[in-house]
């Protein structure tokens, strides 16, 4: 039945989150759940989809998977997962896993009335990259990107995968927000860039005074410093809400002001 103007709206969603095991990903999910919605949340462990998104085995177990648990309708996903190894598996995981999970999560967001996507980046996305890298991510080339990853391994010791893989995610966002795969399919697509987050993995560099300081000279923070992981899950999810109508293709860093004091210039010259 449809309610009248003067009954309560149902307004729980379905939400699909992955990295909801931990960190950003599982605060986000928490919020979501305090505020009424149904969250499908994946990871590697300890999630109610367990799935490996470095593989395409783990990927069609996504997708089957949240098919099955969602009866086929979704309101919005969130593509969390990631790792920071200097190793081809970030390249695998935080690329060309989150492509997955949105493209392959995509027809199930088209029967909602107000479906949502986003991707975590990061703020190192502005730091240095490795060309090859990027361009074999955004051609959608995993082997190629797998093997220069392997490259950048032997000869730096992959410590730029992390922030190539991020480039190349926020620039894939930018370029499929506007495609009529999702613009004209109604789907806000957006990407989030968190600074320096605590963690149990920072936890022990922002307790060491000299690591902190450190840290905090490649990304400074002056608006409170380090943020808890519940900062870019707010952000993430208004993006993702129905209030979102317009934003779409943007990459929005959540950095205590770590852009602004880096890229001091004028960006938009």
């Amino acid at each position: 039945m449809t309610a009248t103007p003067s009954e309560p709206q149902h307004t729980a969603r379905t939400y699909v989150v992955t990295g909801a095991a931990s960190g950003i990903g599982a605060a986000t999910a928490a919020l979501l759940r305090t505020r009424g919605h149904r969250v499908i949340g994946i990871d590697i462990r300890n999630a109610d989809i367990i799935a490996d998104l470095s593989t395409a085995d783990g990927r069609d177990t996504l997708a089957g998977a949240v098919d099955q648990a969602s009866g086929g309708r979704i309101d919005a996903v969130i593509a969390v997962a990631g790792v920071a190894a200097p190793a081809p598996v970030t390249i695998t995981v935080n690329y060309f896993g989150a492509v997955a999970t949105l493209e392959r999560l995509r027809p199930l967001l088209v029967h909602s009335d107000a479906p949502r996507a986003a991707i975590v980046s990061s703020f190192s996305t502005l730091q240095t990259t490795d060309d090859d890298v990027v361009e074999a991510c955004l051609q959608g080339d995993e082997a190629a990107a797998v093997s220069a990853a392997e490259t950048a391994v032997a000869r730096d010791g992959g410590q730029t995968l992390y922030a190539s893989s991020k480039r190349a995610i926020s620039r894939w966002v930018r370029r499929a927000a506007i495609s009529p795969e999702w613009a004209e399919a109604g789907v806000p697509l957006n990407a989030v860039g968190p600074g320096i987050v605590i963690s149990p993995m920072t936890q022990p560099m922002l307790d060491n005074p000299e690591q902190r300081d450190a840290l905090l000279q490649v990304v400074p923070m002056p608006l409170h410093g380090p943020s808890e992981p519940a900062a870019p899950a707010e952000l993430l999810t208004w993006l993702t809400s129905p209030a979102n109508t317009h934003v779409t293709g943007q990459v929005i860093f959540v950095d205590g002001g770590a852009d602004a004091s880096l890229r001091t210039g004028d960006i938009f010259a």
